[in-house]
C-alpha cells in the first residue's frame, strides 16, 4: 500500500468516527488506524451496531466528505491533551503511555482526534469509500479489557477501483474455506469441544494423507530422516529451551502426573535436540536433516480464531538441520529450493520473499548474527531470487527467510520459513566433534516447506476454491446411474478403477440423473461417469468434468488410462 492510500484511508477513519459521533454523541473512540485494503475504527457504543447503521453512517461519511474540510494537525501538551479528551477514558489510557510530553491531535470541522498523522489534505480528496462490516475487538487486544464495536471499512482512489475490490472480496466470500471446508465435508470445528480445533471428515482426511504421503517422499528423497516425538515433556524441558520466558503466554498451563509438572508442547525442536544428543556425534555424520509432522498445541486469543488458518492446535511440517556453519549456505539454499518446489507443485506459482534480520531483543553475539545474516543472503544470491530485507523482523534467536505465497485472488498466505537457530544449541550444550578431535558448537536450522498443515490446507482450499486438481481431489469420479437397473454395472466399473488406484464413489440413489451431475459438481468431483443401457452394453462409460465438458463414451480402459495420466502429472 502506497504512503497516500494509507493516508487516505487512515482519514477515512477518522470521517467515519465523526459520522458515529453524529449518531452516537455520548460515544467512546478507541482507536482507528488504516489496514492492508482498508481501514477500521473501535467504539464502545450505548447498543450493538446493525448492518442498517452501516448504511446510515456510510451515508453520513460521503456528507462530510463532501463538505472537503481540511485536515489539520496540532500539537498539545499532555494536561492539554487530558482536558480535550477529558470524557473519552480510551484516549485518556493512550495519552498516558506516550512516552513524550508533547501530543499530536489532528482536526476536520469541528471533530479532533488523538492521532499522529499522515493525513490528506481534505476530506474531498476520499474519492470512493465503503463499510464493509461489523465486529468485536478487545480494547488493546486484552481479553481482560472491554469488548468494543470494530466497523472495517475501505477507500480507494477512484469508483471503479473500488467496485473491482468489491468483486474480489465477492470471490473470497465464494471460496471462504470454512464454507467449503463444510459444503464439501472436509472438516468441522466444535466450540463445544473446544475453540480452534479443527476435525478432518473423511475426505478433508484424504486430501491431508496425500499431502503428507507427498511431503515424506520428498522428504526421504532429499536425505531427511522421519522422526517421532511425544506430546508432551517434563516442564524443565521448556525452561532450558527459553520457552517458558518467550512463549509462556502462548503455553498451555502445565499438567500433574505422577506428582510431577508436564508440558503440552508447542514446539518440536527441543525434542529433536535430546534425540541428537543420545550420543556423540562426528562431524562425518553431519548434516543431519530430521524431519516431523508434529501436532503442537499453542494458545490463540478467541477474537483471532479463524478457521483452519488460526488454531490452537496444529500439525507442523518441521525439520531441523543439524550442521556445521561450513554447511550452512548449502543447507538453506536446498531447504529454500526445496520449498519452492512444493509451493510449485501444489499450484502456487507466485510468492514474495523476505530476508528477516536481527530485532531490537536477541540473544548472541553481533559477530554470528552478521556471519548468519550474511550467509542466508548468500543462498538467496546463490540462487538468484529476489527478496526484500525486512528489518528486525528475524526471530530472537537468530535471521530468517520468508516465503508469503500468493494465492488465485493475488492474496498472501505466511507459507515455508528457513531460520538459524544460536539459543537452543547454546542452551541445551548441542556440539559436534570437529576433525580436530574437539568440540565445536553445532548450527542449527528451523524450517517449514509448507508452515502448519491447518493453514496450508486452509489456503488451498481458498486457491481451488474447492475443486482440488485431480491428483488431491478426495473424490476423483463419480460413477451416476441413470436408473436402478444399471446399478450393478456402475458398481462394477467403479470396482475395476478402483483396483487402478482411482478414488471412485457410486450414486446409487433413486434421483434423477441431472440431479445427481448437479450434486456431483457441487462437489467439486473432477468427473462424472454416466452409465445407462448403451454404456452397459458396450462396457463403456459416458464422461463428463466438473467445468461442464462432455468427453462422451469412452471404454473403462481409455477413462482410466486418462484419469491416471492426468493424476501422475500432477496437473
Amino acid at each position: 500500500m502506497s504512503e497516500k492510500l494509507e493516508a487516505m484511508r487512515h482519514s477515512a477513519s477518522h470521517v467515519m468516527a465523526e459520522a458515529v459521533r453524529s449518531m452516537f454523541p455520548d460515544v467512546k473512540f478507541g482507536i482507528g488506524p488504516a489496514i492492508d485494503d482498508g481501514f477500521y475504527y473501535d467504539f464502545d457504543l450505548s447498543r450493538t451496531l446493525t448492518p442498517d447503521d452501516l448504511v446510515t453512517i456510510e451515508t453520513k461519511m460521503n456528507e462530510i466528505i463532501a463538505t472537503d474540510a481540511p485536515f489539520t494537525g496540532g500539537e498539545l501538551s499532555k494536561d492539554e491533551a487530558k482536558k480535550l479528551f477529558a470524557d473519552q477514558p480510551y484516549k485518556l489510557e493512550l495519552i498516558d503511555d506516550l512516552p513524550d510530553e508533547k501530543v499530536s491531535i489532528y482536526r476536520q470541522g469541528d471533530f479532533v482526534d488523538l492521532c499522529k498523522g499522515p493525513h490528506i489534505d481534505f476530506t474531498g480528496q476520499i474519492k470512493a469509500v465503503k463499510l464493509l462490516n461489523i465486529a468485536g475487538a478487545y480494547w488493546r487486544g486484552d481479553e481482560k479489557k472491554p469488548m468494543l464495536q470494530r466497523i472495517y471499512g475501505t477507500a480507494f482512489p477512484s469508483r471503479k477501483d473500488l467496485k473491482k475490490y468489491l468483486a474480489r472480496l465477492e470471490e473470497a466470500a465464494k471460496r471462504d474455506h470454512r464454507r467449503l471446508g463444510k459444503d464439501l465435508e472436509l472438516f468441522s470445528m466444535h466450540d463445544e469441544a473446544g475453540a480452534g480445533l479443527a476435525y478432518w471428515h473423511p475426505k478433508g482426511g484424504m486430501v491431508r494423507k496425500l499431502i503428507e504421503d507427498f511431503w515424506r517422499d520428498e522428504h526421504i528423497k532429499r536425505g531427511y530422516d522421519i522422526v517421532f516425538t511425544p506430546h508432551i515433556a517434563k516442564i524443565g524441558l521448556w525452561k532450558t529451551s527459553g520457552h517458558l520466558d518467550f512463549y509462556r503466554d502462548s503455553m498451555y498451563s502445565p499438567m500433574d502426573i505422577d506428582g510431577q509438572e508436564y508440558q503440552i508442547k508447542p514446539m518440536n525442536c527441543p525434542a529433536h535436540i535430546l534425540m541428537y544428543k543420545n550420543r556423540l556425534r562426528s562431524y562425518r555424520e553431519l548434516p543431519l536433516r530430521w524431519a516431523e509432522l508434529g501436532t503442537v498445541y499453542r494458545y490463540e486469543r478467541s477474537g483471532a480464531l479463524h478457521g483452519l488458518t488460526r488454531v490452537r492446535g496444529f500439525t507442523q511440517d518441521d525439520a531441523h538441520i543439524f550442521c556445521t556453519p561450513e554447511q550452512l549456505e548449502n543447507e538453506v539454499a536446498d531447504v529454500v529450493e526445496f520449498a519452492l518446489f512444493m509451493l510449485r507443485s501444489f499450484g502456487f506459482n507466485e510468492y514474495e520473499i523476505y530476508l528477516s534480520t536481527r530485532p531490537d531483543k536477541y540473544v548472541g553475539s553481533l559477530e554470528v548474527w552478521d556471519m548468519a545474516t550474511e550467509t542466508l543472503k548468500k543462498a538467496l544470491e546463490r540462487l538468484k531470487i529476489d527478496y526484500t530485507v525486512d528489518p528486525g523482523e528475524g526471530v530472537f534467536y537468530g535471521p530468517k527467510i520468508d516465503i508469503k505465497l500468493k494465492d488465485a485472488l493475488g492474496r498472501t498466505w505466511q507459507g515455508p520459513t528457513t531460520q538459524v537457530d544460536f539459543n537452543l544449541p547454546e542452551r541445551f550444550d548441542v556440539n559436534y566433534i570437529g576433525q580436530d578431535s574437539a568440540e565445536h558448537r553445532i548450527v542449527m536450522v528451523h524450517r517449514t516447506v509448507l508452515g502448519s498443515m491447518e493453514r496450508f490446507m486452509g489456503c488451498l482450499i481458498e486457491h481451488y476454491a474447492g475443486a482440488f486438481p485431480v491428483w488431491l481431489a478426495p473424490v476423483q469420479a463419480m460413477l451416476i446411474p441413470i436408473a436402478d437397473r444399471h446399478i450393478d454395472y456402475a458398481q462394477k466399473v467403479a470396482g475395476e478403477l478402483k483396483s487402478q488406484g482411482i478414488r471412485v464413489e457410486v450414486d446409487a440413489r433413486s434421483e434423477r440423473m441431472n440431479l445427481k451431475i448437479r450434486d456431483a459438481q457441487m462437489q467439486k468431483v473432477p468427473y462424472m461417469l454416466i452409465v445407462g443401457d448403451r454404456e452397459t452394453e458396450q462396457s463403456e462409460v459416458s464422461v463428463r468434468t466438473r467445468e461442464g465438458r462432455d468427453l462422451k463414451g469412452q471404454s473403462i480402459e481409455a477413462f482410466a488410462a486418462l484419469a491416471k495420466e492426468t493424476i501422475e502429472s500432477k496437473t
